[in-house]
Order: structure tokens, then sequence, then C-alpha cells
């Protein structure tokens, strides 16, 4: 039994019709000669705080009521779960504290103070969030609120691939493959739960950096793998360093494989974006398209759905990259 169905994405839906962004899926003929095939891009970056993040969060907010809805929430996130759970909170009128990582990029915790939540910061490195957040919650009798460790948080990321199944039919085309950035798995369970759902010919795969890819290792290996210690990505929002515990049966028994891309792929990705598809998005949201731009993604006759999940980077960072265009002449 999985912690989710495709009914679950599917009032999730329900839930956020009117209240989150439904995400425009793009087109690019540049794109397309690269890839030799379609590539449609789901680009989450138009979405509430500019992340998927928002969808699961008030799925989840939504559910809590009375008592428990005025005692608030407590959640953990480098920066895009966080900014969703507090524009939810905003939303819905009711406290969040969030517990964030002291290297969490700058824009992203001033986001989340400016929607309203507290902020706890801690060490990434020595402290554990989970610890930090469970005691906090104790304290204020607040619910907590993980990033994909969750039912809600799962079905509402999947209204990600309802949006994408019906913009696909609506463009046209016939979906082979969809590919999506991966972390914890929460967004990739959700969108494969319904994919496979409506179209079980659909492949779903999993992208990662090739540091964290403990969901690509797990899946070949039939076990929750964990990430080497001290490995490093600039792909901030994907540094999570196991697949989660309601997450990996679902893409376990769904997904088609699992792939990674390197930081000098992810950087080249948001180079292409910027230059030429007009489109701001930050290391963890670029993953899937470098995938695709550097031809990793499975061959296929049929179009490829790729999913960008986030534009929150920091204005240094994607500057730096950006200068690179230049010193690579």
């Amino acid at each position: 039994m999985f912690a989710i169905d495709a009914d679950d994405v599917r009032y999730a839906a329900t839930m956020l019709a009117g209240v989150a962004v439904r995400t425009p899926l793009l087109e690019y003929a540049a794109l397309n000669e690269i890839a030799g095939r379609r590539v449609l891009v789901k680009f989450e970056g138009a979405q509430h705080t500019g992340s998927f993040k928002f969808r699961g969060a008030y799925n989840r907010l939504a559910r809590i009521e009375g008592a428990a809805k005025a005692a608030g929430v407590v959640a953990w996130s480098s920066g895009n779960h966080a900014q969703g759970v507090a524009a939810a909170a905003r939303l819905l009128g009711m406290p969040a504290l969030i517990v964030m990582p002291a290297d969490a990029p700058a824009i992203k915790k001033a986001n989340t103070k400016a929607l309203g939540a507290e902020i706890v910061l801690y060490d990434r490195l020595s402290e554990s969030r989970e610890e930090i957040a469970a005691a906090l919650a104790a304290e204020r009798g607040a619910i907590q609120v993980p990033p994909f460790n969750d039912p809600f948080i799962i079905a509402g990321q999947g209204t990600v691939g309802l949006e994408i199944l019906q913009q696909a039919e609506d463009a046209k085309a016939a979906l082979g493959q969809v590919l999506v950035c991966c972390g914890g798995g929460g967004l990739t369970a959700g969108v494969a739960t319904l994919v496979k759902d409506v179209n079980p010919s659909i492949d779903v795969y999993s992208v990662e950096p090739s540091a964290f890819d403990d969901t690509a290792r797990s899946l070949r290996s039939g076990q929750r793998e964990i990430v080497a210690k001290g490995a490093s990505s600039i792909c901030d929002a994907l540094l999570t360093p196991t697949p989660g515990e309601l997450t990996f049966p679902i893409n376990q028994a769904l997904l088609s494989g699992g792939l990674a891309v390197s930081d000098e792929q992810v950087k080249a990705a948001m180079r292409f974006a910027f230059e030429t598809l007009k489109l701001v998005i930050e290391p963890g949201g670029a993953v899937a398209l470098a995938a695709v731009l550097h031809g990793l993604a499975p061959a296929t006759t049929l179009a490829t759905a790729v999913v960008v999940s986030g534009a929150n980077v920091d204005p240094a960072l994607y500057a730096a990259i950006l200068s690179e265009i230049t010193s690579a002449g």
C-alpha cells in the first residue's frame, strides 16, 4: 500500500484550484533541435514563491483546522519548501516556523521571512533539522510539515504531472517520458503516481546531482542508499541524504530509472535557459533540463516533458554562473 494514489492527486488539484498557478508547458525549436525530439518544459518557476513546493504545502496546510490551525506549523527546508509553507500559512491565516540551514541562499531566507514566517537557523553539517523541528513543534503544539515525507505533500506535488498531461494533450504532443528533478522524491513520486495511472507506457525518470544520486542508486540496489559524507553540489534544493520512507516505495515501483548530472552540466543548462529559453532557473531546478541537453535522457521517438522545478537562485551565484559565458569565450 503506497502513501497516495492517483485519486489523491486529483483531489489535491481541486484543493489547489484557484489558489495555485497553472504553470506553463513551454516548447522551443532550439531545444527540440538539440534533443532530436519534442521537449516540453514545465516551468514551475512561475508558481507562487518560485517553485513547485507551494502545491504540496498548501495541500497539507489546508487540511489543518481548529485549535491545530491556531498552533500553526513547523517545517524544515533549505528554502523552497520554506517559502511554500510560509506562503500557504499566510493565505490560511496560521503561524509558521521554519528551520533553515544557516548556509541557505540569502534570497530564500529573506523571502521566507518576508512571507511572515519565523526562521530558526541550524548548521547542516553538525545539527539535525528534524530533531530541532520536532522539539519546537512539541514545545508549541504545532504540526510538523516535512518537505516530502507526507502523503498530502506528495499528492500536492503530483498536480504538476496532472497539468503536464493535460497541457501536452492540448499541444498535441504524445509523451514518451517525463524527467523530474529529485531531492527527497516527493515531486517525483507524485508526478509518477498520476502519470503512470493515466498512461502506464510513459516512462518517468528522476534526475539528481551526481554527488547526491541516492535515488538512482537506490533504484538499482532495491534499498534506500545514503549520500557519501562530505558530498557537495551547487543544487542546494536537492541536497537530501537519502530517499524518503514514503516516497521511495512509490518511485521504486513506478520509475523507469534514475539519471544524474554534474554541477558543470547544471551550470551549462542554466546558461542555456537564460540565453536561449529566456528563463531564470535555480541549480536544483535545472537538473532535468541538463539531462536532456547533455544527451542523458533515454532515446524516444515521442515527446519528453522536463520539469524545471524552481527559479530561486542566489543572485551572486547566478551572476557568477552566467559570467562563465564570457570567460569561456
